[in-house]
């Protein structure tokens, strides 16, 4: 209907030569208009291709300020609270850092344990952790990272290895026994543990809300982007802790929104013997530190055999 209207008002027959390219040409009009909606979309996509791999490129450069999060002000314990009867311990790690810890010397208990802290923590915020072990008789070195709680230096995967191994060989030289050590870590703390699991024969290894490896943790906070790819600070604890032959404790919370108790679960599996999984079903990740926590894990302590030839053994 509104063809022919058009035709009969410019004086053309339909039927006509002049008519039928006055047709045509109208056909041809509609191409013109469904190209400028392609290219639109091609646009589009365009703008959304770029926008992509500016995120990427923005989480991979940035990716270390979205895994530690440093307490950069140092305190000194007697500043925090007399209860805590903490000192300073100073080291010097390989690459030339000087950092401070807490420690708090065994009174009666023969082990000593290490606590690597989580991405978010430091001295002062992590220091109530020691008290139900203190108590106990257990010795207690709050294990400081570079960068953290005002120490100098910037953390990296690599850096808080040679960080733990400072603390590790002060200890020893000391003349504490490595079996004598019980490694512990929180969170991001659990992969350093682990791997100072893999590198001194401890007497056991406590993991709180552990994860498999920070690229698949990557991949479940950035699913859409190929964060696995793009990790530079690994921490691989799932291909480390199969190889580990230590007494081994995993705590995880069912409402752990940070770290899902699976990945724990999962680390749990691939151990070997001997070891336990404590379950919270309604703790988060940072309310692991209570009273069930801290009995399960002075019990399970119990059950470790201090070396035999330790001077410092005491009976039971």
């Amino acid at each position: 209907m509104p063809a022919r209207v058009i035709l009969a008002e410019t004086g053309i027959q339909h039927g006509s030569s002049a008519g039928a390219d006055l047709a045509a040409g109208c056909c041809r009009l509609e191409p013109a208009g469904l190209g400028g909606t392609r290219m639109t979309l091609k646009l589009c996509l365009i703008v959304i291709i770029l926008a992509y791999f500016a995120v990427a490129c923005g989480i991979f450069v940035f990716q270390r300020a979205l895994l530690y999060f440093p307490d950069r002000i140092y305190v000194p314990p007697s500043r925090i609270t007399s209860f805590y009867p903490f000192q300073e311990l100073f080291v010097t790690t390989e690459d030339g850092l000087d950092l401070i810890g807490w420690y708090a010397p065994a009174a009666s208990m023969p082990f000593t344990i290490v606590f690597f802290h989580g991405n978010g923590d430091g001295l002062r915020t992590a220091a109530f952790i020691a008290s139900p072990y203190i108590s106990a008789g257990f010795g207690f070195l709050l294990a400081e990272y570079r960068g953290y709680s005002g120490l100098p230096g910037s953390p990296t995967e690599d850096g808080l290895y040679a960080d733990g191994r400072a603390f590790l060989n002060k200890l020893i030289a000391s003349g504490i026994q490595v079996r004598n050590l019980i490694l512990m870590g929180h969170s991001l703390g659990a992969g350093v543990a682990t791997q100072m699991a893999c590198e001194f024969n401890a007497g056991g290894l406590i993991l709180l809300a552990p994860f498999l490896s920070i690229p698949k943790m990557a991949q479940i906070r950035f699913p859409i982007f190929p964060a696995k790819y793009l990790t530079l600070d690994r921490y691989e604890n799932f291909k480390k802790v199969p190889d580990l032959h230590l007494p081994l404790f995993i705590a995880h919370g069912g409402r752990d929104r940070v770290i899902p108790s699976s990945q724990g679960r999962q680390l749990y599996k691939l151990a070997n013997e001997p070891k336990q999984f404590h379950f919270m079903p309604a703790k988060d990740h940072a309310g692991l530190f209570d009273s069930d926590f801290f009995a399960a894990s002075l019990i399970w302590l119990q059950t470790i055999e201090a070396p035999s030839n330790d001077p410092r053994e005491f009976a039971r």
